[in-house]
């Protein structure tokens, strides 16, 4: 029994729980779209993809461009752009372009929101969700792999 205080230390200590804090506060968030349509978390959400850099968003890009219109609704998948660090003048340009997309894409203005997730500008984070939480993160660099595991996602 002197072993069990030492173990639960050992356990709770370890690195695996380092990876996704599911203990944070559940705040829902709102943001608008790049229509101007505002979306707020929901429960429902399985997949929240946050691209924090023009790269990474080209790279979701690449991988949603040949898919019809619903795809990430019907995979109940979020797509977030932090576009907090873009130029304004670049902003001008970019997001109406980003309306021509056959997908929603929540747009980050402050960072404010993409910051609560603690991802890179590497690579899409793929963070999946259950009740609003964070469950599991990934990353992807790769369109390719990107696909086959939106693909992989029942709708």
């Amino acid at each position: 029994m002197k072993w069990f205080p030492l173990l639960l230390t050992l356990c709770l200590s370890g690195p695996a729980l380092a990876a996704v804090d599911t203990t944070a506060p559940r705040a829902p968030w709102t943001l608008l779209d790049q229509h101007d349509k505002a979306y707020t978390l929901d429960d429902a959400t399985r997949v929240l993809l946050v691209a924090r850099s023009m790269s990474t968003a080209k790279l979701v890009n690449a991988t949603l461009s040949d898919e019809p219109e619903g795809y990430l609704d019907a995979r109940h998948v979020v797509y977030v752009a932090d576009i907090e660090k873009m130029p304004s003048v670049a902003k001008m340009v970019m997001v109406p372009a980003m309306r021509s997309a056959n997908y929603r894409i929540v747009l980050d203005q402050t960072g404010a929101v993409a910051e609560r997730y603690k991802g890179d500008r590497e690579t899409v984070q793929w963070l999946d969700m259950e009740g609003g939480q964070v469950v599991r993160e990934r990353r992807f660099s790769d369109a390719d792999a990107l696909r086959q595991a939106l693909v992989q996602l029942q709708h």
